[in-house]
């Protein structure tokens, strides 16, 4: 899945664009004065920057991931595209650990693999699935893959760890599950 992904990440700013483009208007107002996490992508993974900017367009305040435990959950920055970005303990970039920390609405969810059930194939660290079942076992939180259409399997084998997502964006589909 890495190396499918890595073949289309030639595309991955205009795939992001047309994602962001097929993001439904009521589910990107839905979450205006709302927290919405994001990423910055990473090696193949398609842009999340263009769907970000139309949620924030909206209203929603931006957030993005920073590894702060090994095996813990991510903790979610408040930051802006030039909020002075440091690498974080996994070496992604995040921003700085000066930031305000909040706890998201949406978290949109990088991926190497989906299924048409919400089955998510992450990078194998485990981190979104921590998150996302610490963010739910203590409230409402929406998870939204972001992906290229051809990243799409049959099934994902799951687990009880696994966290399913919500809804996908791929640049050629909006799914809901």
């Amino acid at each position: 899945m890495r190396t499918l992904r890595r073949g289309l990440r030639a595309d991955g700013i205009a795939a992001g664009e047309r994602a962001a483009g097929l993001a439904p208007n009521n589910m990107v107002e839905a979450f205006a004065g709302r927290y919405v996490a994001g990423y910055a992508a990473h090696g193949s993974e398609i842009d999340a920057g263009p769907l970000m900017r139309r949620f924030v367009a909206a209203g929603a305040i931006p957030l993005f991931p920073a590894v702060t435990k090994t095996a813990g959950p991510l903790a979610f920055r408040q930051a802006t595209e030039d909020s002075g970005w440091v690498r974080d303990l996994a070496g992604m970039l995040a921003p700085p650990a000066s930031a305000p920390t909040y706890r998201p609405d949406l978290v949109v969810v990088p991926l190497l693999g989906f299924d048409r059930q919400g089955g998510r194939l992450g990078q194998g660290g485990g981190h979104y699935d921590r998150t996302l079942a610490a963010l739910r076992a203590n409230g409402q939180v929406t998870a939204l893959g972001l992906a290229f259409a051809d990243q799409e399997i049959d099934a994902i084998p799951q687990d009880a760890r696994d966290q399913r997502l919500d809804a996908i964006l791929t640049e050629a589909e909006f799914i809901v599950f």
